[in-house]
């Protein structure tokens, strides 16, 4: 095979970008017969009327790959996969848009195990350690051979994998770019490249190793990217890398999982370490708490532990083998809670999580929408509380306003948000915001679920 190596940097000299937006659709038209891709101008995939849901052999994947779902307990793809799957196996390049839990690791890689030749390699980045080291278990579940590069892990024995000729390399963009510069590893027999979670890469700042990495692989690769937004930055990526990609919206950006009914609780900031007590001993359930710093976290899982509850804790300030045990144990029961930064909020998949707490109220709106898809998973359904100060009126508004719908305020809340000032810098019309004088979906506020009975 030519080394192609040198011809990756960009795709500047291809014919200008266009993408194709797909509306939901329960059905795709599979074509399993046609090996010879349509020319870009055509549409890959048909959308049909909502019938009867599809096997994965109707996507145009074999009887033998369709098979291995089965242990798995997977027999009916989702929404992206149904969408994104033909469309991949076309071999044209793809950006998939998706809220968090609906099964995008499937998608792109149910498509690579067909394509990927006895020599080809399949690359997939990720953002953090604990996603690549998720979509590795899943691609082996598959017996497919592959290499983990992470942070924190020894880079002896991730040499060694890669001697081991992996069929794919799973990694975090800096712990690559480090094997890159070491001249550890060599992309260019890459035919398939995937960035998964592609927003929150570029947030935590991989931008220069995204691009980096993708000039050493060579410039006739498939690029399938997916992210759950598309920010202008994905935008930008995906024409210098991307060859003419069919874009496939599942779900509109910005909302959440159905399943999830969401609830805002506006109190004061002294008051937050007793709500999230009584929240936690009456919720019966699984329960992540998201707190904006590593610091917060510390403390409120040590409260947790103190109250007598099974706590772990998740952030960047501990070790990979600590965030790896607190996962497991998260997963298996050990833990009953789990208190995590963002570092937990993309692409975790921990089934059963009965309630997510925002004890804190997102940096970034996007990132709400990340925390509370943690919940409501694989059918089940979920619920999310966000506990708000009333001066954080305006990033709560930020996220209704990306959500495209108001939070439910709990009777539970001590006092009111701000009401929204009104062009010219007038207070907006009828008062503020409080559980009586509203009435708007999106969650079963005003229960008065923690008030013990007392009410304020």
């Amino acid at each position: 095979m030519p080394n192609t190596q040198n011809r990756g940097a960009s795709r500047g000299d291809a014919s200008p970008k266009r993408f194709r937006k797909y509306a939901p659709s329960t059905t795709i038209t599979a074509r399993n017969s046609d090996r010879n891709p349509r020319p870009r101008h055509e549409s890959t995939a048909v959308v049909e009327t909502a019938i009867a849901p599809m096997a994965f052999t109707a996507l145009g994947l074999p009887n033998w790959l369709a098979s291995r779902l089965t242990p798995m307990g997977i027999s009916e793809p989702t929404e992206i996969q149904a969408s994104a799957i033909p469309v991949a196996l076309t071999g044209v390049d793809v950006v998939g848009l998706a809220q968090t839990g609906t099964g995008k690791t499937l998608a792109f890689g149910l498509p690579m195990l067909v394509k990927l030749g006895q020599y080809d390699q399949g690359l997939v980045l990720a953002p953090t350690r604990e996603l690549a080291a998720q979509i590795q278990e899943t691609f082996q579940k598959l017996g497919m051979r592959t290499a983990l590069l992470i942070g924190g892990a020894p880079m002896g024995r991730q040499v060694s994998q890669l001697r081991s000729n992996p069929k794919v390399i799973i990694a975090t963009p800096g712990r690559l770019a480090d094997h890159l510069a070491q001249r550890t590893i060599n992309l260019r027999d890459v035919r398939i490249a995937v960035l998964d979670e592609a927003d929150r890469m570029l947030d935590m700042g991989f931008i220069g190793p995204i691009r980096e990495i993708l000039s050493k692989t060579p410039q006739d690769r498939q690029t399938l990217l997916f992210s759950a937004t598309f920010p202008q930055e994905i935008e930008r990526l995906a024409s210098e890398f991307m060859r003419n990609p069919e874009r496939i919206e599942v779900t509109k950006q910005g909302t959440a999982i159905d399943l999830v009914t969401q609830e805002l609780l506006v109190l004061q900031k002294d008051s937050k370490p007793e709500m999230l007590r009584r929240i936690v001993d009456e919720e019966k359930g699984t329960i992540l708490v998201f707190s904006r710093t590593r610091h917060g976290a510390t403390k409120l899982a040590k409260a947790m532990r103190n109250n007598g509850h099974t706590a772990a804790e998740l952030h960047s300030d501990r070790t990979l083998a600590q965030r790896m045990s607190a996962l497991k144990g998260f997963k298996t029961g050990e833990y009953r809670v789990m208190i995590a930064t963002d570092i937990a909020a993309r692409g975790i998949d921990v089934k059963g999580i009965s309630l997510v707490v925002n004890y804190d109220v997102p940096e970034n709106p996007e990132d709400y929408v990340h925390r509370i898809g943690r919940t409501g998973r694989a059918g089940a359904k979920g619920r999310a509380v966000m506990l708000a100060s009333p001066d954080q009126h305006r990033d709560v508004r930020d996220i209704e306003k990306l959500m495209g719908m108001q939070l439910a305020i709990s009777e539970d809340s001590e006092c009111s948000l701000p009401a929204p000032r009104a062009p010219g810098g007038r207070p907006g019309q009828g008062g503020n915001r409080n559980s009586r004088n509203r009435n708007s979906g999106g969650g079963n506020g005003g229960n008065g679920r923690w008030r013990g009975g007392n009410g304020r």
